[in-house]
């Protein structure tokens, strides 16, 4: 704590709190002392043996990209080839290490990546250290924030804010998660603010002109040190009777004290107070002699530490700038931008002053922002191509147009949905043609990130109009319409025409692959002959880099044909590519579809570990959920939590109603179905089925690869007594089989038909001797949950007909596959079954004669309504009857009232 007066007891806490680990907040306003306890804490950690990395950015360095990130990262320099490659190529544009190839471009989500790898790959404690971080460049801070959130409890973080008042601020980098330790700076007292002084000034004041000096300057040390200084060059000290040299504002002590400067050394100072870095290099370029920052370094305001110099605090530059007038400020940024060597500081002093269009200047900033946007900093890039556009002549429109169109894409890139949605707007409301067109088509992207499905439809349509008939533009915009729309039909006739329009022109290979995969797509969605040969093409084209806007259709269809292998490989190496490239949005998508992969797999355990990534990404992204909510409570229902599965259902339904939603509601309807069927309730499943049915049927789907429903839907419709949706059911599920013969087709088929043939009365035979053998087809890993549910049926088919050993062994076998994937509601009813072998059940002569009624009517195939009406009772009546009926008889469903009661005898 050497040099460290006043702040004992603060850096106990603060070094107590870090060693949790855990965030650290050193707050206080400017001048109050947090850089020297900053300091003090940072040489502690250093002494510990720790891995210190550290920035302290400046104002003027905030225009400057990543330059914060760059000095904190700069330790970690040898760990950076090791790096997945897009993390690579983002580490060393931030590092301007540049040994990456020259097309290489950085992505802003993979440098958060990349500092999140390097973090984690540091040994041992480690401090993330950030002095004044209101002060970090808008890169810098997006990328520590991602990281930081990621990176765990194992590395303290200890940052220094200035705050205004006593109110605390909102913690920096997103720190403020419940382990936050707040360290406020208080004033320093006379004692302490007099040990300060002499330290930094060399001089000793009596102990009352310090008691003033700490009432003017309200303890705070900076402003003690300035007036202690104003004090100290007066001819002798002020008597008690007069006033202080000075005003209590530091910026008005720092003007004045620059005021005393030599005119040649006052220029000085203003112009490294303009520069983002001030080098003395262009400092000399610009006319400053070698030896003019010497009155400026002898008065303490700065340290020349060459090939640099360093204003003494933070707020003396900015005091120094604030007191130069603007127009003296412009011809100043003038002189700087004819004498910087880098190209990006020219850019940015030319940026201040020009005031009318001015094509050299604009240009001149439309490259710097290329440079910005090549680096990953498009946030950085926006204001440039917003001023380069500003300052493109009227005769330059189209180049106006384009400088607009790229600060729009910079906004997308960055995540500011609203701005960039506002910015898209505005360049189409001043263009018209290929300019509106593009402009158009980026609002239906920012649409499509926010999850605003008809609004990209519209927008896009919109675009597809302004766009010049026949031209790649056009077919760039039938691509992502084809994503856009959820009806097969329109979506199959966008990607046709993508692929006529930019096959065999130079463009981009990625989007024209996510074309043929849509194609591909939408017609087995159509209900049309699956064409993989547009699968092998677009696979081809992707060259081994996947695009995120269709990359995953191979793999919804290997899932969807039971080839669970290759479409966990593809998905595994789409998340690998995510990953990398620090797209979350893009990882939050993959481990969903990972995790409905391996539900079909009967895979539980791992659907459980990517459904849990998914949710927690969804959490930290903040988005809606519902993929992940509808594969947790589908996985619960499988596992028979029934009560959270239908509460996820009832959730998602009414979430699908109020937004509009139809894939919400295809997926919930299905959930809802599957629940209902699951707990006994088989007019309520039956009713679910329907609807799904219906909403599918709207949407124009006749092939819903991601749903297979329709065995559920039989069965649940066999036990409900409604033969005749039974038989629909099994006439569509034919139908999906003729046209791509898949496992759980042919499994659900040959179950359907055992259940309707027991509906019915007839001999199942036949149907049990084929089930048996769509069983032995399928593999066993392939789809075990079809699998054993082939034997549930089937050991209730051959209980009906009084086979008990055949019963017994395929309900052994059911409850024994069911509980090895861990099915817990089927093993139950598998076991329940197993327990009726052996005695015959309840004779009907036990029911009392409402449920004798309801029971005889209910066999002969009549629905609740209709029972209700015939016996003048509710519908709810007649369902409780049936519950005690099942019960007396010791059956499941309807299919086993017509064995237990006799089908054809008339009710009484």
């Amino acid at each position: 704590m050497e040099g460290l007066v006043g702040r004992d007891a603060l850096y106990e806490r603060a070094w107590r709190a870090l060693g949790k680990p855990g965030p650290v907040l050193l707050e206080g306003p400017a001048g109050i002392g947090k850089t020297s306890l900053w300091r003090a804490l940072v040489g502690a950690a250093e002494r510990a043996g720790w891995s210190v990395l550290t920035c302290a950015p400046t104002e003027s360095e905030a225009a400057l990209p990543f330059a914060a990130l760059a000095d904190l990262l700069r330790p970690l320099a040898d760990q950076v080839p090791a790096l997945p490659r897009p993390q690579r190529v983002a580490a060393e544009a931030v590092l301007l290490t540049a040994e990456s190839a020259a097309e290489d471009v950085a992505d802003e989500r993979a440098v958060g990546a990349a500092t999140r790898s390097l973090l984690e790959a540091v040994g041992g404690p480690v401090l993330v250290a950030v002095d004044d971080a209101p002060w970090l460049d808008p890169s810098s801070e997006r990328a520590l924030r991602y990281a930081l959130r990621r990176v765990g409890e194992r590395v303290a973080t200890l940052v220094a804010c200035r705050t205004e008042g006593t109110d605390h601020t909102a913690a920096p980098l997103g720190l403020d998660d419940g382990r936050l330790t707040r360290v406020g700076l208080t004033p320093l007292g006379v004692g302490a603010l007099h040990h300060v002084v002499r330290a930094r000034l060399g001089v000793s004041l009596s102990r009352p002109l310090v008691a003033r000096i700490a009432r003017e300057s309200g303890g705070n040390p900076l402003l003690a040190i300035e007036l202690s200084r104003a004090v100290s060059r007066l001819p002798r000290p002020p008597l008690p009777s007069e006033e202080l040299p000075v005003g209590s504002s530091l910026r008005q002590l720092l003007r004045d004290a620059l005021a005393t400067l030599p005119e040649p050394s006052r220029a000085a100072v203003r112009l490294a107070a303009l520069l983002t870095v001030p080098a003395l290099a262009d400092l000399a370029a610009a006319g400053v002699a070698a030896d003019a920052f010497d009155p400026a370094e002898e008065a303490g305001l700065l340290t020349v530490t060459p090939p640099t110099l360093q204003f003494a605090h933070p707020v003396y530059a900015a005091a120094v700038v604030a007191g130069i007038p603007p127009g003296v400020r412009r011809r100043l940024h003038r002189a700087l931008a004819d004498a910087v060597a880098d190209p990006d500081e020219r850019a940015r002093q030319l940026a201040r002053c020009t005031d009318g269009p001015d094509a050299g200047v604009a240009a001149e900033l439309a490259a710097a922002a290329d440079r910005q946007r090549a680096r990953g900093a498009p946030a950085v890039a926006v204001d440039l191509y917003e001023r380069a556009a500003a300052l493109t002549p009227p005769e330059a429109a189209a180049d106006r147009g384009r400088r607009r169109l790229a600060a729009v894409q910079c906004l997308l890139d960055s995540g500011d949905y609203a701005a960039a949605g506002a910015a898209a707007d505005a360049v189409a409301a001043d263009h018209t043609g290929a300019a509106r067109a593009e402009a158009l088509l980026l609002r239906a992207m920012v649409a499509w990130c926010a999850d605003d499905l008809p609004a990209a439809v519209e927008a896009g349509e919109r675009g597809l109009a302004a766009a010049p008939a026949g031209t790649p533009l056009a077919g760039r915009i039938h691509a992502h319409l084809a994503l856009f729309q959820d009806a097969p039909e329109p979506a199959r006739r966008h990607a046709e025409a993508a692929i006529v329009l930019m096959s065999g022109v130079d463009g981009d290979r990625a989007l024209l692959a996510s074309a043929l995969f849509q194609l591909f797509f939408q017609e087995v969605r159509a209900g049309l002959p699956a064409r993989t040969v547009l699968l092998d093409r677009g696979l081809e084209l992707e060259g081994g880099r996947p695009s995120w806007l269709a990359g995953t259709v191979p793999a919804i269809w290997w899932k969807s044909i039971d080839e669970h292998d290759r479409a966990r490989e593809r998905l595994g190496a789409l998340l690998g590519h995510a990953v990398a490239a620090g797209d979350e949005p893009w990882q939050h998508e993959l481990l969903t579809h990972l995790g409905e992969a391996e539900l079909v797999a009967g895979r539980w355990d791992a659907a459980a570990r990517h459904i849990a990534a998914a949710r927690e990404l969804g959490e930290q992204l903040g988005t809606g959920l519902v993929g992940e909510t509808w594969l947790g409570g589908t996985l619960d229902a499988y596992r028979g939590r029934l009560a959270a599965a239908r509460q996820v259902a009832e959730d998602g339904l009414r979430r699908a109603d109020a937004l509009g939603d139809l894939w919400c509601r295809r997926i919930h309807l299905q959930l809802a179905g599957f629940v209902a069927l699951s707990a006994g309730r088989l007019a309520e499943a039956a009713e679910a089925y329907r609807g799904l049915v219906e909403t599918i049927g709207d949407a124009g789907i006749v092939e819903p690869l991601g749903q297979r429903f329709e065995p559920d839907w039989i069965e649940a419709c066999v036990g409900a007594g409604d033969l005749d949706a039974a038989t629909d059911g099994l006439e569509r599920l034919a139908a999906r089989h003729a046209r791509q013969p898949r496992p759980w087709t042919a499994l659900g088929l040959a179950r359907s038909r055992v259940l309707l043939t027991g509906a019915t009365g007839a001999d199942p035979s036949a149907e049990l001797a084929a089930l048996a053998e769509a069983r032995a087809a399928v593999p066993a890993e392939a789809v075990p949950l079809d699998r054993a549910r082939c034997l549930l049926v089937a050991g209730m088919a051959h209980r009906r007909a009084r086979r008990k050993r055949e019963a017994k062994v395929a309900l052994d076998g059911a409850a024994a596959e069911f509980a090895a994937i861990g099915a817990a509601a089927f093993e139950a009813r598998a076991r329940a079954e197993l327990a009726r072998i052996g005695g015959r059940p309840a004779a009907p002569t036990e029911l009392t004669p409402t449920e004798e009624r309801v029971a005889r009517l209910a066999a002969q195939g009549r629905t609740n309504r209709a029972i209700a009406d015939e016996l003048f009772i509710s519908p709810k009546t007649v369902e409780a009857n049936l519950a005690r009926v099942y019960r007396k008889l010791g059956i499941a469903t309807r299919a086993e009232l017509g064995a237990a009661i006799g089908r054809d005898a008339p009710p009484p």
